[in-house]
């Protein structure tokens, strides 16, 4: 009993199946020590006086208890990043926004996801890199976890960063040299290093979420020293170059396409101040190139050219997702573009 106001107080649970009085307590407040889905429900209250009078019964109050809270991640501004780009990671938790701190996990490339040593830098749900390295190239998840007995939330979707590096010291040489590729076509990856490492290895992370190395299975690909082989392209992903001592290359997307059209872009970064030629082809006679229409970020830049645009000096604002389509044939995927500037490359 409130020994100030001389009220007792009894707490009820109303669910879907019953009404239950949950508790008496001498306190206007009541504890749910370990909260379960059989808390869920509304709840009301009313207050007792030693002499039998009855407040009124109080306004219900919703609780709801989730198994399975769900963390979402996402990226601002993009996951393709140049080595000093900035970029952050977003961690929310479905449906609850006060009160959690955040983990946050890397896979470096070894198929094993590692927390974060600076993790606190997301307790505000933020896990920014100012300035990102092709190190922090890698599979990112992150986990919500609030209260004294420390809840947490399900680990959340994945993202996966991007990072071209200025000069790195081995290259990915793809043959057919483009991004895109039509289903069923054969294709060439080497590693040309200019460091002497030995051991490369040619490795994917494919769209479905697998990491994988070029002879992991016979149905991907083949690799003998540094070149691996693929003679059916049918799965897109992002592919690099990855040395026994750890280090990598620049990744390349390479999109597998089903449909009739593809686009013809630069596998690498250009740089700013060089010329940049695109081409639309056409998956039949080899292929042959095809008059269309040539998109930027998913705006028209150029109408029904002769199946190739050129633009004779790049920018940084050049940068951006390249795409061509053609009025009966199809559309091509889309590509990013990396634009180098001046100062990258005098670094």
């Amino acid at each position: 009993m409130d020994q100030s106001t001389g009220w007792q107080f009894y707490w009820y649970q109303h669910t879907q199946k019953h009404q239950k009085n949950t508790t008496d307590t001498n306190s206007y407040t009541v504890n749910i020590d370990s909260v379960s889905d059989g808390d869920s429900g509304k709840y009301t209250c009313r207050g007792t006086t030693r002499d039998g009078q009855n407040s009124e019964i109080s306004d219900a109050v919703t609780l709801t208890v989730s198994n399975e809270t769900e963390a979402v991640l996402s990226v601002s501004p993009q996951k393709w990043l140049t080595e000093g780009d900035s970029v952050t990671l977003i961690c929310e938790v479905y449906g609850s926004s006060t009160g959690w701190t955040f983990s946050w996990y890397r896979d470096d490339n070894d198929c094993k996801y590692k927390v974060l040593s600076d993790s606190s830098r997301g307790a505000g749900g933020n896990y920014t890199l100012s300035s990102a390295a092709v190190n922090h190239t890698g599979v990112y998840k992150c986990r919500g976890e609030r209260g004294e007995r420390a809840y947490y939330t399900e680990y959340s979707n994945t993202q996966t960063l991007w990072v071209t590096g200025v000069s790195p010291s081995v290259s990915l040489i793809i043959s057919p040299n483009r991004t895109q590729h039509f289903t069923s076509e054969s294709l060439s990856l080497s590693c040309e290093d200019q460091s002497n490492s030995t051991g490369w290895t040619v490795r994917r992370y494919t769209d479905s979420g697998y990491l994988q190395d070029c002879s992991s299975s016979i149905y991907w690909g083949s690799q003998t020293g540094s070149t691996c082989r693929i003679s059916y392209t049918y799965t897109s992903g992002v592919y690099w170059c990855h040395s026994e001592s750890g280090e990598i290359s620049n990744p390349v997307n390479i999109t597998v396409h089903h449909g009739d059209v593809i686009l013809e872009s630069p596998v690498h970064p250009v740089a700013e101040g060089d010329s940049l030629t695109l081409r639309c082809l056409y998956r039949y006679k080899n292929p042959s190139v095809l008059t269309a229409d040539f998109y930027k970020d998913g705006s028209l830049l150029q109408k029904q050219t002769t199946g190739e645009m050129i633009i004779p000096t790049v920018s940084k604002s050049h940068e951006g997702f390249y795409s061509c389509k053609h009025t009966e044939r199809g559309e091509s995927p889309k590509s990013w573009i990396s634009i180098r500037g001046e100062t990258e490359l005098n670094n």
